[in-house]
């Protein structure tokens, strides 16, 4: 994934530092290539360090600047030691997607897988909160304001059948959100959730390989405009809550989701 030409020269970030968990692959690398194209000092932090690397690499050859963050986010260490880093490396934090998730879970809630749902939890709910810790420590310190993107998911709007685990951390991170946005505004510090629906990435495609479907099987029941979204389409979502164009936006969830609760 490169950097369009055509956006180098559009660059809203210029002198701001962002930090986007996660950023291996997916919705989180087209977020962090998008930040970069918009001159943005870009942490990749990642779990999997050779998606982080590379990803970092193909920001780096496109003119974009990045550093590669080895980052488990659900370690309050590791979270702290990824915002020193962005703090180290590029004098300062301003943006925050903190993107970083497992998959579903695939039972229903009489069945509850447990050590899944300890799994996901630590992850896709205590890892946003960790992140919230540090990032809002850091832009607070600062003086300066910051906005920060937490993910959540059209499973707030409309629970998916048989994953209970990832809808309810899913719903957790907006109340997150929420009290993180509450208690920061003093600090003009913006928090944010966006909520992506159904979104064609490698481990999308895998999984409906998995599932022996195709994306036209699918592509009706996620939305009313019948297809995937593209890692880009919520990627610049993410960027337009970045920047001071929606400054007085806090405490929100947006969805980009195709109208999945209508379908």
């Amino acid at each position: 994934m490169t950097i369009p030409s055509h956006l180098l020269t559009i660059t809203p970030l210029a002198g701001k530092t962002a930090v986007v968990t996660g950023a291996g692959g997916g919705i989180g690398k087209a977020i962090a290539v998008l930040f970069a194209s918009a001159g943005a000092n870009v942490v990749i932090a990642e779990i999997n360090e050779e998606a982080g690397k590379q990803a970092a690499a193909e920001i780096q050859s496109s003119g974009g600047h990045a550093l590669f963050v080895a980052t488990d986010v659900s370690k309050s260490a590791s979270v702290q030691s990824m915002v020193q880093a962005a703090l180290t490396r590029f004098g300062g934090l301003h943006v925050a997607v903190n993107n970083a998730a497992m998959q579903c879970d695939t039972t229903p809630v009489s069945e509850l897988d447990e050590d899944y749902w300890n799994k996901i939890i630590s992850v896709n709910f205590t890892g946003v909160a960790l992140c919230l810790k540090w990032e809002l420590q850091a832009m607070i310190a600062q003086g300066s304001g910051g906005s920060i993107i937490n993910m959540a998911s059209a499973t707030i709007r409309k629970p998916g059948p048989q994953m209970p685990a990832y809808t309810a951390a899913k719903h957790g991170v907006l109340g997150l959100t929420r009290s993180a946005a509450m208690e920061n505004g003093v600090h003009k510090i913006r928090v944010n959730a966006l909520s992506p629906g159904g979104t064609m990435t490698e481990l999308t495609a895998t999984g409906l390989e998995k599932l022996g479907l195709t994306e036209a099987d699918m592509a009706s029941r996620i939305g009313v405009l019948g297809r995937f979204a593209k890692p880009e389409e919520i990627a610049h979502a993410a960027l337009w809550l970045a920047l001071d164009t929606s400054s007085y936006i806090t405490g929100a969830f947006m969805p980009v989701d195709a109208g999945y609760d209508l379908v």
